[in-house]
């Protein structure tokens, strides 16, 4: 992991946001689809382009509905794509996941005492944030997640109101105000964005206990909300919370589809999102593009400056 990511001096820290895999079991989704190669791809690209993330995020939708059997497949890429990189793959479950099956995936164990299809929401240090990662798979996160999540939230980890003592990777082991578990924030990881999408079939597909959540998140020392869903890019500042839903690995919404009608083409992207003490920025890159019009290659002395 680069040093200069996780040192408690860091300014900036990069993370990889991956979302709506939709792996299969058998035949390539649509025909052309293969969600793990595709995960995979994004990761070579990122490689390929020079970025160091501290983190990876996945958030949901890691298979197609009905082919749990694409798990043990998808858990041994999500090890691989952890172990090339040396950093945290981080991954929540979406609508087209199964609760149980999951299970095998890493960080997807079952609650303490709990039932295997209960949700299992997550709290993680990575360098100088905290993850909390939660599991909108029916739509919803539920009164159980959501006492959990303020619950967790008062342990404030970062810079937001009240920082001070924070908690052992949500297991409510306190710390002292002076050794601060994350001093940057925390950032949330769900499937769900909580607002809708502008396409029409989409605007009420939002998570659906929205409201509840944001009333949780304001005024904490939330400084992001990771989520995906939509199939297309979009963000939106939440009761003062950057939320940044990335755009899917598998196929990326039609825009301007007929009314009354979803329509995917094939487009494969992930989002690169920055978090600094300045704020929070996320950019939406293409795994594979047209052949470029032009390249430069201007002297340094033609490069602008390069803020640090």
């Amino acid at each position: 992991m680069p040093a200069s990511l996780n040192s408690t001096g860091s300014r900036r820290s990069t993370v990889l946001h991956l979302s709506d895999v939709h792996a299969t079991a058998a035949a390539p989704l649509y025909g052309v689809v293969d969600g793990i190669t595709r995960m995979r791809a994004a990761s070579d690209y990122a490689r390929a382009a020079g970025l160091e993330p501290e983190a990876i995020v996945i958030s949901g939708d890691l298979i197609e509905r009905g082919n749990s059997a694409a798990y043990p497949a998808l858990r041994d890429a999500l090890l691989d794509v952890e172990d090339s990189w040396g950093v945290p793959v981080l991954s929540v479950l979406g609508n087209h996941d199964d609760r149980t099956a999951a299970r095998i995936l890493p960080g997807h164990q079952a609650p303490a005492g709990g039932r295997a299809e209960d949700a299992s929401p997550r709290a993680v240090r990575v360098g100088e944030w905290r993850f909390v990662l939660l599991d909108s798979s029916t739509g919803a996160l539920g009164a159980e997640q959501l006492a959990w999540l303020e619950a967790e939230l008062k342990l404030p980890a970062g810079a937001g109101a009240g920082a001070g003592a924070g908690a052992g990777a949500g297991t409510g082991a306190g710390i002292s105000a002076d050794s601060p578990l994350a001093p940057s924030g925390t950032v949330v990881v769900m499937h769900h964005p909580p607002l809708g999408s502008p396409l029409p079939m989409l605007a009420r597909a939002g998570l659906r206990d929205a409201a509840d959540f944001l009333d949780l998140v304001e005024g904490t020392d939330v400084r992001a909300i990771l989520c995906g869903h939509f199939h297309h890019p979009l963000s939106a500042t939440m009761r003062g919370v950057h939320v940044s839903a990335g755009p899917a690995l598998a196929y990326h919404q039609v825009m301007d589809a007929e009314p009354g009608t979803v329509s995917g083409f094939d487009r494969s992207m992930f989002s690169l999102v920055h978090l600094s003490a300045d704020g929070v920025s996320a950019s939406s890159v293409g795994v594979e593009h047209p052949a470029p019009l032009f390249t430069l290659t201007p002297a340094p002395s033609q490069l602008p400056p390069v803020s640090s």
